[in-house]
C-alpha cells in the first residue's frame, strides 16, 4: 500500500516541501529517492534492511528496521532504535545513489535470518573516492520514505563554554578571590597548556583550570600536574597555587582537592 503525502511551508527565503511516501512499493520508492536525492533534498528511509560498509576497514549488520538518512552534502547516517549515535555512517562529499534490483543475491546481500534471498531489493550507496570506501544499505521491505527541502542559513551558537567561563574571570578577576591578576593564558608547561595563569595578592603564582561541567577526580589530577610543572619551571622557592573553577565538584574530586593542597572556586560559564 502507497500512501504520498506532501506539505510546504512559505516561511523563510526558501519555501519548504516535504514529500512522504507510506509502505511504498521498493519501485516508487526508488523513484521517490531518486528525486530527493537529484533536488539535493534531505532524505530518510525507515524499513528493513542489511548494511554493509567496505574501505578501510569492512562490516556488515544482519537485516533489521533501520532508519536512515542522506544529506545533500554527501553524509549519511544509519540509525537504530538505540543510542545516539548512527552504527554506521559516511562524512560529507560522498556520492548517493539508488538502485532496485530483482534479488538479493544481485544486490550482494549477505541472506539474512528471516529475508528471503529471492526478493527483490532497493539498494542504497554513498560512495567515497578518498579514501575508497563504500556504504550500501540494502531494503526488503521500505516502510516510509520522506525528502525534505528546505533552507538553514543560521550557524550554531554556543554558551556556557569554557571560553565563557575564561572571559568572566579575565573581565572580572575578583570572581577567582580578591587581588588576583592575570598574567597569561594558555601559558605552556611541561604538562600542558595552563587555561589561565596570573598571581595572587601576596604574589603567589595562581595555576587555574577550568571546566564547564561538574567535574570527578580526574580534572584534580590535570591540575596537580599543571602545578608540579610549574614549580618545576620556576624557582626552587617558587609557590604555586592551584584553583579548579568548575560549577561543582563531585565528593571524591573535593576529597582529592583537600589531600593535595589545591583550591575550589564555583563558578558557571555564563552569569545567567
Amino acid at each position: 500500500m502507497t500512501s504520498p503525502s506532501s506539505s510546504s511551508s512559505s516561511s523563510g527565503a526558501t519555501p519548504a516541501r516535504v514529500d512522504t511516501l507510506e509502505h511504498p512499493a521498493l519501485a516508487d520508492a526508488r523513484d521517490a529517492i531518486a528525486d530527493g536525492i537529484d533536488r539535493e533534498a534531505l532524505v530518510t528511509v525507515f524499513g528493513r534492511c542489511t548494511v554493509d560498509y567496505d574501505g578501510r576497514a569492512s562490516s556488515h549488520l544482519e537485516s533489521g528496521d533501520r532508519h536512515v538518512m542522506l544529506k545533500p552534502d554527501g553524509a549519511s547516517l544509519v540509525h537504530t532504535d538505540e543510542g545516539q549515535q548512527p552504527v554506521n555512517w559516511q562524512p560529507p562529499g560522498c556520492e548517493h545513489s539508488v538502485r532496485y534490483v530483482e534479488s538479493g543475491a544481485e544486490a550482494g546481500d549477505d541472506d539474512g535470518p528471516t529475508d528471503d534471498p529471492s526478493t527483490p531489493r532497493l539498494v542504497l550507496e554513498s560512495d567515497r573516492s578518498t579514501p575508497d570506501e563504500r556504504l550500501r544499505v540494502s531494503f526488503s521491505r521500505i516502510f516510509q520514505v520522506s525528502a525534505f527541502a528546505g533552507s538553514d542559513e543560521t550557524e550554531l551558537a554556543l554558551s556556557g563554554t569554557e571560553e565563557d567561563l575564561r572571559q568572566r574571570i579575565l573581565e572580572e578577576p575578583s570572581l577567582l578571590e580578591s587581588g588576583f591578576t592575570p598574567l597569561a593564558t594558555e601559558r605552556s608547561t611541561p604538562a600542558g597548556a595552563v587555561d589561565v595563569y596570573g598571581e595572587d595578592s601576596a604574589g603567589r603564582a595562581v595555576v587555574v583550570e577550568l571546566k564547564r561541567r561538574r567535574v570527578g577526580p580526574d580534572a584534580v589530577s590535570q591540575l596537580r600536574r599543571y602545578v608540579d610543572a610549574l614549580e618545576r619551571d620556576l624557582h626552587a622557592d617558587a609557590d604555586v597555587r592551584g584553583v579548579l573553577v568548575a560549577p561543582s565538584v563531585t565528593d571524591r574530586a573535593d576529597r582529592l582537592l583537600v589531600e593535595h593542597g589545591l583550591e575550589f572556586v564555583s563558578l558557571e560559564p555564563t552569569a545567567d
